[in-house]
């Protein structure tokens, strides 16, 4: 088991509805894109796949989509949407995890080898990536770059959502490269014991993440005997430029 959080049955079941941006077809359709090109005519294992958000609508554009969960509870959200037939998912860390065949395709989007709270873990996860893919094939990494330039002297904390149902900030810890998100959500419901404000309006929650460099996942996609193939800003393929928010890294294993 690694150091990843768990995500709970009642996150679990919120998932989607709180990820509607993330599931709309401006965002979804230039990463089906992106990735079924770089999949082919071959499989694509999906780390981490959470409910299905990007796995289940891949698969439908006709690529082949394994993948491997630690939460029980996304992964049965995710097989309300499909059978395990047509997408099989393997209950277990993306660190170590191994699941039968080869791929063209390993993937691992919206930050989630953040979830990955050790260097050695994430070290470990582009190893398996590596271990499943055949030769020539990809691994695929979306992740934001971390955005200490906005810290002044002092300050430990930085928004990235300010918006009338949600409040989220990020506080650093920069010796340990943890960074732990706090979210306040709007939830209408009455207040309970798990995490509602006193009076119903707020739902408060964190999660623990360590950030990584791009530079530092280049060299952990090399103990892996990955290769540098492309970076980008974005799934559109925006170059990757110093003010650049995120990016899309693609690695390959060589013949």
């Amino acid at each position: 088991m690694t150091s990843s959080e768990l995500w709970t049955r009642d996150t679990a079941e919120r998932y989607d509805a709180e990820e509607t941006t993330m599931s709309s077809a401006a965002v979804l359709g230039p990463t089906l894109d992106f990735l079924a090109e770089l999949a082919c005519d071959g499989r694509a294992l999906e780390f981490a796949i959470g409910t299905g958000r990007v796995g289940v609508p891949l698969r439908e554009r006709g690529v082949p989509v394994v993948g491997i969960e630690l939460s029980e509870h996304m992964a049965a959200v995710l097989r309300r949407k499909v059978d395990g037939n047509t997408l099989p998912v393997a209950i277990g860390d993306m660190a170590t995890t191994v699941v039968p065949g080869e791929f063209t395709l390993v993937y691992l989007v919206y930050n989630t080898i953040t979830n990955l709270l050790t260097q050695d873990e994430q070290v470990a996860c582009f190893r398996n990536a590596a271990r499943h893919l055949r030769p020539g094939g990809r691994f695929v990494i979306e992740l934001g770059v971390p955005p200490l330039r906005f810290l002044p002297p002092g300050q430990v904390a930085v928004p990235f959502d300010v918006s009338e149902r949600h409040l989220g900030f990020d506080t650093f810890d920069l010796v340990e490269q943890i960074l732990v998100s706090h979210h306040l959500t709007r939830d209408d419901g009455e207040g309970d014991s798990d995490g509602h404000g006193e009076d119903g309006r707020y739902r408060r929650s964190s999660s623990r993440h360590r950030y990584a460099w791009p530079a530092e996942l280049d060299l952990m996609a090399r103990l892996a005997g990955l290769e540098p193939e492309r970076r980008v800003a974005d799934w559109h393929g925006a170059p990757f430029a110093q003010d650049s928010r995120k990016h899309i890294s693609v690695w390959r294993k060589p013949e």
